[in-house]
């Protein structure tokens, strides 16, 4: 695998020369965004974007979102003729760039593979430079999951990626940390125009579109069940996961004190790190710990810092990890949502 870091400025930087040029003949190359790290393919080769299914270990029917280098660019992966409507132009005013995935018609030139079965794609302008000089250099829309094995964490740092795929893909654009930490809403808008409906949460809250578009936003039924194939990635398979078990404990401070307290004072044997903020402290011997900083705000924090705490609490070596859970609105959807998956439901409330 190769490391294309950061030599001067990046439009003109020949290892990001390089890595576009092996996007073109085919070859899967990870770049950062402002959300994770993703696996990029060329989204019109339908073996490269198989190549990503495969490195990843990812199930066939999850689509994968395209990528793209500036918002002017929608028409080259939508259907021939097709019109946004007003809501949908609305969105890509508003929130592109930006961590929002807009599902639109596909465009016949794109891969297969990319929308399994579906009429329509995810589309997103990641807010981040590197990604965008990438695809301008690459010259091509770029379909691409989060960077790591099938199940695991989602990388924020290029060290993520390496210790996931290694030498499965052609190398990994090194641009540091993202500093958003939790993926793309998934939004798909009603060929009206009248509602909308989140398919994944993500950094973009309903309560942000719902002022900003005017019309009702609801979070998808699905978003909890595991029947029928996804529409949108991150949708029905167990996601974000870490070797160590994850529970998570919502309740007050006190409350999820005592519980996580009396849980690490049962299982004295147990390896059990802690995310939580400074305020819970609970009882007993804990292996490793997260906290926000002495000003952050906690759930903006955790979104950030999730991903990266849990691979660290991996490479601790810890069994458990106790998790306080937030309240599921406003960006702490998408925190919630993440943390379900991660600990396969186990959710206690104290």
């Amino acid at each position: 695998m190769n490391t294309y870091s950061k030599l001067q400025d990046w439009d003109s930087s020949l290892p990001l020369q390089e890595a576009a040029a092996a996007l073109r003949s085919g070859e899967l190359v990870a770049f950062p965004t402002e959300t994770v790290y993703g696996l990029g393919a060329d989204a019109r080769n339908e073996q490269a974007v198989r190549q990503v299914f495969a490195v990843k270990g990812r199930p066939v029917d999850n689509p994968l979102i395209v990528h793209l280098a500036s918002p002017a660019d929608w028409r080259d992966v939508t259907a021939p003729g097709y019109q946004p409507n007003a809501a949908e132009l609305q969105v890509m005013s508003v929130f592109w760039p930006g961590p929002l995935t807009l599902l639109l018609p596909v465009h016949p030139d794109i891969a297969p593979s990319v929308h399994p079965g579906l009429a329509r794609i995810g589309v997103r302008v990641p807010a981040h430079p590197v990604a965008q000089a990438l695809i301008r250099l690459a010259g091509c829309p770029v379909a691409a999951p989060s960077a790591n094995r099938s199940g695991r964490p989602s990388p924020t740092r290029a060290s993520d990626v390496v210790a996931d795929l290694a030498d499965a893909v052609a190398g990994v654009v090194d641009a540091g940390p993202c500093p958003v930490g939790v993926e793309s809403t998934v939004l798909a808008i009603h060929p009206a125009g009248t509602q909308a409906t989140i398919l994944r949460p993500g950094w973009v809250t309903a309560e942000e579109l719902t002022a900003v578009l005017g019309i009702p936003v609801h979070l998808d039924a699905s978003l909890t069940g595991q029947a029928g194939s996804p529409q949108a990635p991150g949708m029905k398979y167990r996601h974000y996961a870490p070797e160590a078990a994850v529970y998570v404990f919502t309740g007050t401070v006190e409350t999820v004190c005592a519980a996580m307290s009396d849980w690490i004072l049962r299982h004295p044997s147990l390896p059990t790190a802690v995310m939580a903020p400074a305020s819970v402290q609970p009882q007993g011997s804990v292996w490793a710990r997260w906290q926000p900083g002495p000003e952050e705000n906690y759930v903006l924090a955790l979104a950030r810092d999730l991903y990266t705490q849990l691979r660290e609490f991996d490479h601790l070596q810890a069994q458990r990890v106790l998790v306080m859970g937030v309240a599921a609105q406003g960006l702490g959807t998408a925190v919630m949502n993440r943390l379900e998956k991660a600990a396969s439901g186990r959710i206690i409330l104290v």
